[in-house]
C-alpha cells in the first residue's frame, strides 16, 4: 500500500510545475504556465507572458491573460491528465484537453471529439515566478 502511494505522488509531480509554451508558427516562447493541483484536479495558470499582455477580448469581462487559468478540472487517468478543458486565449475558445509526458516535455492536446491539435510545452528554466492561488473555473 505504501509503495502505491509513493508512486502515485511521484507520477503526479510529473505534471505539476512550470512549463514554457511555444508558438507553433514562429517557434518563439509565448508564455509560462504553472500546472498545479487543487484537491484531486489539475489546473494551468499563465504566470508569465513573453509578448502579448493584452486581455482576452473574446471572453466575457475581457480578463487579462496574465493570471488566467487556461486549463481546468483535469484528472489523472493512468499516465495522462484528461477530462478537463483548455482555453485558447487568442481565439477565446474552449476545448477538451488531454496532457501526457514525452520525455521531459509535455504534450498538450486541445480537441473536439477526435479532432485536435497537439502542442509541445517545455520545462521552464528561468527566474522564479509567483505561486498559483485558488483555481478560477469559468462557467
Amino acid at each position: 500500500m505504501m509503495v502505491a502511494l509513493v508512486s502515485l505522488s511521484v507520477s503526479a509531480k510529473d505534471f505539476v510545475g512550470l512549463w514554457t509554451t511555444v508558438d507553433d508558427e514562429t517557434k518563439e516562447q509565448k508564455s509560462v504556465v504553472r500546472i498545479y493541483r487543487h484537491g484531486d484536479r489539475y489546473f494551468g495558470r499563465i504566470v508569465n507572458l513573453f509578448k502579448n499582455k493584452d486581455a482576452v477580448a473574446k471572453l466575457p469581462g475581457s480578463p487579462k491573460i496574465l493570471g488566467l487559468d487556461i486549463i481546468w478540472n483535469m484528472t489523472k487517468d493512468g499516465k495522462n491528465l484528461d477530462g478537463g478543458k483548455i482555453l485558447d486565449p487568442k481565439k477565446g475558445k474552449v476545448y477538451s484537453c488531454e496532457i501526457w509526458r514525452d520525455g521531459k516535455n509535455l504534450i498538450v492536446r486541445g480537441k473536439i471529439a477526435f479532432l485536435g491539435r497537439n502542442q509541445t510545452w517545455l520545462p521552464y528554466n528561468g527566474e522564479p515566478l509567483p505561486q498559483a492561488d485558488e483555481p478560477f473555473v469559468p462557467n
